[in-house]
């Protein structure tokens, strides 16, 4: 009977031993879900393809067709997006990266529409807007990259909203390589950290900055409305509420699986015949 006792035990502590490592393998790079993690900008950073970028982290944002009213709203193909930030002298930089196999950057025709990547921030960073691109009292700035027309600065007050800037405080190169289903768009943004106006987000250094991403496929027809969209992100600038408590929750369910394990045990000793 003693024997069968220590069958049960050694069973269950094989499986608490499987539970925590399944959990404890990703602590090890755990961090708050929807955080985008920013390194200190150190060598060239200025085009898609610097050096610099191969020591910046990489965070994939999920992407989905965004609730929309336009025809075929739910008709869109780029579902992830890799995003890098880096900041340092003064200056923010943003490299987005997604998958495209077709490169179109041209819009000269009724039914021909361009790439297009955008990035939105609360104008008001202490208050996250409505993400469908803000509210009048809650406005969005809008740093917004197109195949035909290059980079632009947009002002967002809702929907249908959209006013650009004529004087852009935001610079963009992009690059488009590879072939076939490997093939990628890649953007970088540049702008100043300290730009103050009453309608552009000033880059804060004591607060998180929320952000959020839409992309464009033109030669699928996504235009204005259709377009493959993320949820509020954040860049950790410090101070701000965190995001929601990732590694918490990898935790409470390695704690779980501690309970259910000892009361496995535990309905295995009794039932083999309790303690001696």
């Amino acid at each position: 009977m003693a024997e069968g006792r220590g069958a049960v035990v050694s069973v269950a502590g094989l499986a608490l031993l499987v539970a925590l490592s399944a959990v404890g393998a990703p602590l090890a790079g755990a961090r708050p879900a929807h955080e985008i993690p920013v390194a200190t900008a150190t060598g060239n950073l200025s085009g898609p393809t610097a050096e610099g970028w191969s020591d910046v982290p990489s965070s994939t944002v999920p992407l989905t067709s965004a609730p929309s009213s336009v025809p075929n709203a739910n008709d869109t193909t780029v579902e992830r997006l890799h995003v890098q930030a880096a900041r340092g002298d003064g200056r923010l930089y943003l490299r987005l990266r997604w998958r495209d196999a077709t490169r179109d950057t041209a819009a000269d025709g009724p039914r021909t529409f361009s790439d297009s990547v955008a990035v939105q921030f609360p104008v008001d960073t202490a208050s996250r807007p409505p993400i469908a691109m803000g509210a009048p009292d809650n406005r969005a700035n809008v740093w917004y990259w197109d195949g035909a027309a290059g980079g632009q600065e947009l002002l967002a007050g809702g929907a249908g909203s959209t006013t650009a800037f004529p004087n852009a405080s935001v610079s963009t190169a992009a690059v488009h390589r590879g072939s076939g289903a490997n093939a990628t768009w890649t953007v970088v943004y540049e702008r100043e950290v300290g730009v103050t106006d009453t309608n552009r987000t000033t880059v804060p250094d004591d607060r998180n900055l929320d952000v959020a991403f839409a992309v464009w496929n033109g030669s699928n027809g996504e235009r204005a409305g259709q377009k493959a969209v993320s949820e509020w992100h954040y860049f950790p600038f410090g101070g701000g509420p965190p995001g929601p408590p990732y590694e918490v929750l990898l935790w409470a369910v390695a704690g779980i699986a501690v309970v259910v394990v000892l009361s496995v045990t535990a309905y295995g000793v009794r039932h083999s015949g309790g303690p001696d």
